[in-house]
C-alpha cells in the first residue's frame, strides 16, 4: 500500500511547511512528545504571551513639550507567583474607598516632593551642576531600595519577580551614569554638596524600603513624582541654556554610555518602548542633557506602569515571545521530516483487526 502512494505525498519541503499554524504544530508535538518534555523556568514570572497580544508603544518627546505624558506601558497581568494577589476577578473600576486611598497616597507624595523641591531651590538657586549631582544621587536610591525588598521576599520564598528585578537594576544603572556625568562636570566639587547628597540618600533609602514593604503602589508613585521633577528641571535647563550647551563638548562617560556597543540595559529600563527603538546621538553637551531629560521621562512611564500590580514586564521578554511565536508557526526542516516519517509509519502499518 505504501508503494501505491504518489511521490507528491512525500514531497514536503520547508516552503510547504511555512504556512502551518500553531494548531498543526500542536499535532506535531502529539507525535513526538517524548522528545520535547515541558520545561518550567522558576524565574519566569509570566506565561508565554503571544506577540500579537500587546502593542509596544514608543513615545518620542519633542523639545517643546512642557510636561511628561505618562501612560501605562502594558495591560496588567497576573503572575502565578503572586501568592493569589490580583486574581484577575476584580472589577475593572476601583471602588470609591480605593480611589480615596489612592488620592490620599498621592497627595502625601506630592507634598513630600514639593517640600524637597523648595529646599533644593533655596540651596541651589544659581548652582545647576551641584543641584543635578544631588538630584541624581537621590534619584537612583529607590531602585536599589526596591531590589532590596524584592531580594528579601525571594529569600523568604514568597514569590519571585525576575522582570521587576531586571528592570529596576537597569533603572539604577541608568541613574548611576547620570551621576557619573554630573561628577565629570564638577557637580561634586564641594564637600558640603557631597555631605548633603549622601545623607539625604541614606534617609531616603530607609524611607523607601519601609514604604515599599508596606505599600508598593505608594512607593512607585513617590518615585514617579521624583522622576517627573527631574524631567522638568532638565527641561528648563535645556531651554534656558541650550545655545551655550551646544558649544560645549560632551563628557566621555556620556559618549560611552549612550553610543556604546552594549545597550541592553539602556533598552531594559524603557518599558514603554520596543528594544532598539531609541538610539541617541551625542555630539555636544546639549545632546547629553537632552537624553538625560528623555531618560527621566521613560522612568516616569515605568514607575506609572508599576503602580498596577503585576503590570511590569521586561521589554526584551516581548522580543523573546515574538521569536518563539515565529518558530512555533513555521516548523523547521527537521519537523517536516518528522511529519513525513509519521505518515510513512501510519501508511505502512496495516490497520488493527477488530473483533466483531
Amino acid at each position: 500500500m505504501a508503494t501505491a502512494l504518489s511521490p507528491a505525498v512525500f514531497a514536503i519541503s520547508a516552503s510547504s511547511c511555512a504556512p502551518l499554524k500553531a494548531k498543526r504544530h500542536d499535532n506535531l508535538a502529539s507525535f513526538c512528545s517524548q522528545n520535547n518534555p515541558l520545561r518550567y523556568s522558576p524565574l519566569s514570572t509570566c506565561p508565554s504571551i503571544p506577540r500579537k497580544s500587546f502593542c509596544v508603544r514608543a513615545t518620542v518627546l519633542q523639545e517643546n513639550e512642557e510636561k511628561v505624558v505618562v501612560e501605562e506601558s502594558f495591560p496588567a497581568k497576573t503572575s502565578s507567583d503572586d501568592g493569589g494577589k490580583g486574581s484577575g476577578n476584580e472589577p475593572p473600576e476601583s471602588s470609591s474607598l480605593e480611589r480615596w486611598v489612592i488620592k490620599v497616597e498621592q497627595s502625601v507624595n506630592i507634598f513630600l516632593t514639593d517640600s524637597v523641591i523648595k529646599i533644593l531651590d533655596t540651596l541651589y538657586h544659581d548652582r545647576d551642576y551641584p543641584r543635578f549631582f544631588v538630584l541624581e544621587t537621590i534619584a537612583r536610591v529607590p531602585y536599589f531600595a526596591f531590589m532590596s525588598v524584592l531580594h528579601m521576599y525571594e529569600s523568604f520564598g514568597w514569590w519571585r519577580r525576575a522582570d521587576y528585578m531586571k528592570v529596576h537594576f537597569a533603572e539604577s544603572w541608568n541613574e548611576m551614569h547620570h551621576l557619573l556625568i554630573m561628577e565629570e562636570l564638577g557637580g561634586n566639587a564641594w564637600w558640603v554638596d557631597r555631605f548633603l547628597a549622601q545623607h539625604v540618600a541614606a534617609v531616603y533609602y530607609i524611607m523607601t524600603v519601609l514604604m515599599y514593604a508596606i505599600n508598593p503602589r505608594m512607593a512607585y508613585h513617590f518615585s514617579e513624582c521624583v522622576e517627573s521633577h527631574a524631567f522638568e528641571t532638565y527641561d528648563k535647563f535645556i531651554k534656558s541654556r541650550g545655545e551655550e550647551l551646544k558649544k560645549s563638548p560632551a563628557p566621555e562617560v556620556a559618549v560611552k554610555y549612550y553610543t556604546g556597543s552594549d545597550l541592553y540595559l539602556f533598552d531594559e529600563f524603557q518599558t514603554a518602548r520596543a528594544p532598539n527603538s531609541r538610539r541617541p546621538k551625542i555630539e555636544n553637551l546639549y545632546d547629553v542633557f537632552l537624553n538625560i531629560r528623555d531618560d527621566e521621562a521613560e522612568h516616569c512611564k515605568t514607575m506609572k506602569a508599576c503602580q498596577t500590580h503585576g503590570n511590569l514586564r521586561s521589554p526584551h521578554s516581548y522580543a523573546e515571545d515574538a521569536s518563539e511565536d515565529d518558530s512555533a508557526c513555521v516548523p523547521s526542516q527537521t519537523d517536516c521530516e518528522g511529519i513525513v516519517d509519521c505518515i510513512k509509519k501510519s501508511v505502512s502499518s496495516p490497520p488493527a483487526k477488530q473483533n466483531i
